[in-house]
Parts: C-alpha cells; sequence; structure tokens
C-alpha cells in the first residue's frame, strides 16, 4: 500500500517539475531542443563522466564494498528534479534545465541499468544481477510518469495561457514547492532510519565521495567553455552533470545492506546529497557574480533569487523594437530579409553597392555634422508576429539591450514600445 509520504513526496515534486516547465516559454523550449550540441553534451557529462569518475573512485579510492556500491548507483543515477530548481533561483538557463531533465529520465531507464552492470563488475566483479536487481524499478517508474507528465502539463499549460503573468506566477509555485519538498525530505531524514551514520567513517570516505562532484563540475565547465557554450547554458549543464537524484541509493541500500553496511551504504546518498547542496549553492553564487548568468552581476543576492529573469528577459526582448541606420541615400541600398532563430522576428538588412560605397562614404563625411545622418550601413526593423500578455513585473535592473542580427556594426538608435 502506498504510504503518506510517498504520496506527499510525488505531489510535491510534481508541482516542483510543473512549475518549474510552466515557467519557460515554449518558443525557448522549441530553441534548445534544437541545440544538439548542449543537449548532446549534457547526456555525456551525466551518463558517461560522472559514472568513470564515481567508477575510479570506487576503485581506487579505498572505500569499502558497501559505500562504493552506494556511490555506483549516485553517479549512474539521473539528475534530481532539483536542478531546475537551482537553475531557476539562480537564473541559469531553465529552458535547458527542463529539456535536459526529460531526456535524462526517459535514458535513465536503459543508462543507468546498464552503467552499473559495467562498472559494478569491473569494480566488485559483482554478478550481473546483484546491483540491478536491487533497484525498485516501481519507484523509478513512478518518478519518470510524475517528471514526465509534470513537464508535459507544464509547457502545455504555458503554449496555451500565452501570458508572462502566468509564467511568472507558475515560478512561484514551483519554488514554493521546491521549499516545501527540501523541508519534507529533511524531516524524513531526522525522523527516518537512524542508521545513516554520516559523521562516523574514516577520512577515505569523505573525500571519496567529494571527488566525483567536484570532477564533474571542473569537467563540465572546460567541457562546455571549450564548445562554446552560452555562459548560462554552461551553469546549467554543470548543475545537470553533478546534481543527482540520490534517494535511488537509499533504495538500493535498504535493499542490499544490513548492520553496519548498511551505515555506510546509506551515509553515501545523505553526505553527497548535502555535498551538491553546497558545492553547486556556492558555484552558482560565483557564476552570477562572474556574470555567467541571466541576472545582472551587480543586483542584491536576494533580487537574484527572488526575481525570474527567465521569464522578464524573454518579455523584455519580446517588446517591439525598431533599429534604424540609414544611409543618406536610399536608392544606394540592397535589401535583405531573414527571419530571426526564434522564428517570430523578421530582420530587413540593407546594404551599400559596393559600386556607390565611395561616394556614399564620402557624402557621409561632408555631412557629418547633419543630425540625420546616422550611418551608411544597415537598416534593421525586428517585430515579433506574437504578442503574449505582459507580467506585469519589471526587471529590477534592465540587461543590457542585445543587439539584432546583423546591426551589430551599426550606428542605430531604439524605439522600444510595448
Amino acid at each position: 500500500m502506498v504510504s503518506f509520504n510517498e504520496i506527499a513526496g510525488n505531489a510535491l515534486l510534481f508541482f516542483l517539475v510543473f512549475g518549474m516547465s510552466a515557467t519557460v516559454d515554449i518558443n525557448m523550449l522549441l530553441l534548445q531542443l534544437k541545440n544538439v550540441k548542449a543537449l548532446f553534451m549534457g547526456v555525456v557529462l551525466q551518463f558517461a563522466i560522472l559514472p568513470v569518475l564515481g567508477f575510479l573512485v570506487v576503485k581506487y579510492g579505498g572505500l569499502d564494498r558497501s559505500a562504493g556500491i552506494s556511490l555506483l548507483v549516485v553517479t549512474s543515477s539521473p539528475g534530481g528534479s532539483y536542478s531546475n530548481w537551482w537553475c531557476s533561483i539562480f537564473n541559469a538557463d531553465l529552458a535547458l534545465s527542463v529539456t535536459m531533465t526529460a531526456i535524462s529520465t526517459l535514458l535513465s531507464v536503459i543508462l543507468m541499468p546498464a552503467n552499473l552492470l559495467v562498472y559494478s563488475k569491473f569494480a566488485f566483479n559483482a554478478k550481473d544481477d546483484e546491483i540491478v536487481g536491487s533497484l525498485d524499478f516501481n519507484s523509478l517508474f513512478i518518478a519518470l510518469t510524475v517528471v514526465i507528465s509534470a513537464i508535459g502539463l507544464g509547457l502545455f499549460a504555458s503554449a496555451k495561457v500565452h501570458s508572462y503573468k502566468f509564467n511568472i506566477y507558475a515560478n512561484k509555485l514551483g519554488n514554493y514547492a521546491g521549499i516545501a519538498l527540501v523541508l519534507f525530505s529533511a524531516w524524513l531524514s531526522t525522523g527516518g532510519d537512524s542508521d545513516a551514520k554520516i559523521w562516523n567513517q574514516q577520512w577515505q570516505f569523505y573525500v571519496g565521495v567529494m571527488m566525483p562532484c567536484l570532477g564533474g563540475l571542473l569537467i563540465a565547465n572546460i567541457a562546455t567553455s571549450c564548445f562554446q557554450l552560452q555562459k548560462p547554458e554552461r551553469v546549467t549543464l554543470s548543475v545537470e552533470c553533478c546534481y543527482q537524484n540520490v534517494g535511488i541509493a537509499t533504495s538500493v541500500a535498504l535493499t542490499m545492506f544490513q548492520g553496519e553496511q548498511l551505515a555506510t551504504a546509506m551515509a553515501v546518498p545523505l553526505y553527497y546529497g548535502l555535498l551538491e547542496a553546497a558545492i553547486l549553492g556556492l558555484y552558482c553564487i560565483v557564476a552570477w557574480k562572474a556574470g555567467w548568468t541571466k541576472a545582472p552581476r551587480n543586483i542584491g543576492f536576494l533580487t537574484m533569487i527572488g526575481t525570474s529573469y527567465e521569464v522578464l528577459t524573454t518579455e523584455h526582448g519580446d517588446l517591439i523594437s525598431v533599429e534604424v541606420s540609414l544611409a543618406k541615400n536610399q536608392k544606394d541600398l540592397k535589401e535583405k530579409r531573414k527571419t530571426s532563430k526564434y522564428g517570430d522576428t523578421i530582420h530587413i538588412s540593407h546594404s551599400i553597392d559596393e559600386e556607390k560605397k565611395d561616394d556614399v562614404e564620402k557624402n557621409i563625411e561632408e555631412n557629418s555634422e547633419e543630425e540625420n545622418v546616422l550611418g551608411p550601413w544597415w537598416s534593421c526593423f525586428a517585430t515579433p508576429s506574437t504578442r503574449k500578455e505582459a507580467s506585469g513585473f519589471v526587471l529590477p535592473e534592465v540587461p543590457a539591450e542585445s543587439e539584432v542580427d546583423g546591426c551589430d556594426d551599426a550606428n542605430v538608435f531604439h524605439l522600444w514600445k510595448r
């Protein structure tokens, strides 16, 4: 029979993932689905790099068998849904985080058992079904159903309601559910099984369990930087790489071990959970101050975590804008049209015929003091094809306005309009 704790935990998990998913603008999500490089790198980091790091620690780090098996389960597990919450409150790329959560949850059904089969055999010469057979597949499929349904319903609601105000309040719902889930998990930890003796281990235990998290974070930042991903995307993939679902390892420990071995095995997911929260929390603060998130680095900490820049910067960019930089003689221009990468904006650019370029530049120099001479190169018009209901919220500090594609070198003026 399903217990109250399971129902309450899954309900809070649903509202957390639903709120984070409903925060995301559907166009941003569709854009991330085309971001093959980031998605592929996220899968590799989570299901290849982190399990390898866990295996190396288990093989050469001096951990005993119970702690080693528990650590292998932790590093082979899918990312926890808390990763969406961290990306939301620290203003990383939430659309990418939600997309990665959906993909990793589906892939975990195959890749997690596969990783455990391979690495447990090489680390302990374990029987093929010894660890995998201890997995609670019922719980895994329940979690998969909760996460996927919450993501699907959240994105459907975001697309149908088509309102930035809804996105803002959905984000608040997700944040409150996240806080409630943290408190609920802490209450279960303190009031539940006392076998997890986390502070009664040797130093190899603490260093060994810490290494996959630190190593994964370092490798994720180096790899995403080398592939020149956007900075908020680098933060998101770093969080997704290291933030694991430690509840699966707890379930395996309860199934496989007893006595002192159970105490050691239970201590691994509990200690890793504390580590990932502390390390990634500190990392996100450093990333924010370094300008790697969507939030300006010169605002207050409480303002930063209390403001959804995922929504507000998208809304700000959806304002109807006109950027103009015209040549003196309009007949000297050639027109070129293209749509933006979001598919909802038309860019019209004008360039000067090379044969008349010298004449135009000479004309510019002769009339350089006239106010109506803005520059010789481009004329760009950007108009969103659809409009969403305004949120009613304003950015505490508006980030620098992004340049329209094709207008980087133009001298322009801006007209912003609701």
